[in-house]
């Protein structure tokens, strides 16, 4: 049963607010108890920090950290869940995993936290599934993305050593295998006042003598 789009949105939100309520109760309790959970970041190369590629999204070195990245995962994941709803799952498991998979491998040796790489992910994956799809309302969402977070291409490359930029980097390539991978999913319906006059369907009529549509 298709959902209404108040259905839809309640539907949305789920995910993100589940993942910023768990990323904020981890950073209290290491406030509270006064410890810190950096140690189940990843770790590249060393078989213990293999634990962080489950984790690692989840855990933020510092209050300023957690902040920066709270509103940006949560509008990212909302979009993605609102507009593509059969791929978004998918999506969102490959941008929270892979990323964690390369950086073990590729990283630096130091430990790798924060939900940058999510972000990055799910910034390339909105934008390049606007620039494959090329519909009005992936356009849109690719535009308001590239608007409010386009200054995030710069996190890829290597300018601050304090910062994962290998997490950002890889996320952002798995964002743009995503928006590859699942281009054909999620088409979006096409509602009666999208048409221009000229491709409204009951401008087209079908010839009786060769059988196809003509305008």
């Amino acid at each position: 049963m298709e959902l209404t789009e108040k259905e839809n949105l309640k539907h949305s939100l789920i995910i993100p607010v589940s993942f910023i309520t768990v990323i904020w109760m981890i950073k209290l309790i290491e406030l509270i108890w006064s410890i810190s959970f950096v140690q189940f970041g990843v770790y590249p190369k060393e078989l213990t920090g293999l634990i962080g590629i489950l984790f690692f999204p989840l855990i933020h070195g510092s209050l300023g950290h957690i902040a920066s990245n709270t509103i940006p995962v949560f509008v990212l994941l909302l979009g993605t869940i609102y507009f593509y709803p059969r791929s978004s799952y998918k999506v969102i498991a490959l941008v929270y995993f892979i990323p964690g998979i390369f950086v073990w491998f590729f990283g630096r040796e130091s430990y790798h936290v924060g939900a940058s790489a999510v972000i990055y992910g799910l910034v390339t994956f909105q934008f390049f599934s606007g620039l494959i799809r090329r519909d009005r309302r992936s356009i849109a969402l690719a535009l308001l993305v590239t608007f409010l977070y386009g200054g995030l291409v710069w996190g890829v490359l290597p300018i601050d050593q304090k910062i994962s930029w290998e997490g950002h980097l890889f996320g952002a390539l798995t964002g743009i295998a995503a928006a590859v991978i699942f281009r054909k999913w999620d088409p979006f319906k096409r509602y009666d006042w999208e048409y221009e006059e000229e491709d409204r369907p009951e401008k087209l009529e079908i010839s009786h003598d060769k059988g196809y549509p003509f305008e």
